[in-house]
């Protein structure tokens, strides 16, 4: 078993449908009440690519890939067509605050919060693009000193931030995904046309 650092096809991927899940008890009291219970701390986010195949070159590529990853063994990049980015579009250093320095602090995992005024949601982000990450301190970019690492989206400093200093970054992301199928069931539709109505996805959680 292994995570292979590749995306998905972008041109699929942009078409296909999904977004997050939450698993949530919900137990009916005698009197008609209830009681929550959220048993996940964070969110899992589940696709089916099967809608972003068009065409038989789409479903030739697809199959490729799906040979490849083995299936469910292996998994890989996704590309979240409504959510890929720290904020509204280009990627800039103050779009999500990750931590406060304190003078010893060298390393910070990238986050995404979502929600501000109530329950804030802090999502960890640890697939970030490559080349798309820009980090500030105390509210000026840092041009140098750190390294991010793409493979578990942690921001690291030679230097610690000086203490009550806030550390912030603006980044692009990809979701870490498998296949949840062993099997897929392609129909060809037409001379240039292809259809798979089920190719679902569901997010690595660590």
């Amino acid at each position: 078993m292994a995570f292979h650092h590749v995306r998905f096809p972008l041109d699929i991927a942009l078409g296909a449908r999904g977004g997050p899940e939450r698993k949530t008890d919900v137990v009916t009291l005698a009197g008609g009440g209830e009681q929550r219970n959220g048993r996940w701390a964070h969110s899992q986010r589940k696709y089916n690519a099967g809608y972003g195949v068009k065409s038989r070159a789409d479903m030739q590529a697809v199959l490729a890939f799906f040979e490849e990853r083995r299936g469910r063994l292996h998994g890989f990049l996704w590309r979240d067509g409504m959510d890929h980015s720290s904020g509204g579009g280009v990627p800039m250093p103050g779009d999500q605050a990750i931590g406060t320095g304190d003078g010893a602090t060298k390393s910070f995992q990238l986050m995404k919060t979502y929600g501000a005024s109530f329950a804030p949601y802090q999502r960890p982000i640890r697939k970030p693009v490559s080349g798309s990450v820009r980090v500030a301190v105390a509210g000026v970019e840092a041009m140098s000193g750190w390294s991010v690492d793409v493979t578990t989206g942690i921001v690291s400093f030679a230097v610690a931030p000086s203490a009550g200093a806030a550390v912030t970054a603006g980044f692009l992301f990809d979701v870490p995904v498998r296949f949840d199928t062993d099997r897929l069931d392609v129909e060809w539709s037409g001379f240039d046309a292809a259809e798979a109505p089920n190719i679902p996805l569901v997010e690595i959680l660590p």
